[in-house]
C-alpha cells in the first residue's frame, strides 16, 4: 500500500505549470500570484496554456487513483494514491516543497474516486462562494468538509481518511490566504 501512495504523490507532484512557464521563460514562483497552478499559469501565461495546466492536474489525480488501485490491486491502494496525489502538488518536491492549492488534482481524484462526492463538494463551493463571496474561503470550507462527503457517499472508514488526507491537503494550502480580501 505504500507503493500507491507514494506512486501517488510522485505523479501529483509534477509541476505542470512550473515547466509550462519555464518553456515560456516565465518563472511563476515570482511571477503573477507566485504560486505554481494552474489559476496562475492561466493569468501570466494566457488562458491556453492556463486552460492545459488545469487539465493535465486534473487527469494527474484520476490517474493516481488508478495507478494506486493497480499497484495494490486494491480500491483502498487508489483512496491512498489519490492522497498523495494531492499532497504531491501542494507540497512538491521539484519545487522546495512549495506548491499550489491542489484543488485540480483534489477534483480529479475525487471524480475517479467517486463522481457524486465530487458533485456535492461543487455544490458545498458553490453555496460557500454566495455565502462569502470569497473563493479561497468557499475552497477552504469544502476542503473542511471533504472527510464527511466522501463518508457519506462511501461509507467506510477508509473514505473517511481519504476525505480528511485529501481536504486537509487542500485546506493547508488555502490556510495561507484566508486572511486576503475577496
Amino acid at each position: 500500500m505504500i507503493q500507491a501512495f507514494l506512486a501517488g504523490y510522485l505523479l501529483g507532484s509534477l509541476p505542470f505549470a512550473f515547466w509550462f512557464g519555464a518553456l515560456r521563460g516565465k518563472n511563476l514562483l515570482v511571477e503573477g500570484t507566485k504560486d505554481p497552478g494552474g489559476l496562475n499559469a492561466f493569468r501570466v501565461l494566457g488562458p491556453v496554456p492556463g486552460i492545459m495546466v488545469l487539465v493535465l492536474d486534473g487527469f494527474k489525480g484520476v490517474l493516481a487513483v488508478a495507478l494506486g488501485e493497480f499497484l495494490a490491486q486494491d480500491p483502498l491502494g487508489g483512496l491512498l494514491a489519490g492522497v498523495g496525489a494531492t499532497w504531491g502538488h501542494a507540497f512538491s518536491p521539484w519545487l522546495l516543497f512549495r506548491g499550489e492549492r491542489a484543488i485540480a488534482p483534489g477534483l480529479g481524484v475525487l471524480f475517479a474516486v467517486d463522481p457524486r462526492a465530487l458533485l456535492a463538494v461543487l455544490c458545498l463551493f458553490g453555496f460557500l462562494f454566495l455565502a462569502f463571496r470569497h473563493p479561497v474561503r468557499a475552497a477552504f470550507g469544502a476542503a473542511l468538509a471533504l472527510p464527511l462527503v466522501t463518508s457519506f457517499f462511501g461509507k467506510t472508514p477508509a473514505h473517511l481518511l481519504f476525505g480528511l488526507g485529501v481536504g486537509l491537503g487542500v485546506a493547508l494550502r488555502d490556510l495561507k490566504d484566508w486572511t486576503r480580501g475577496p
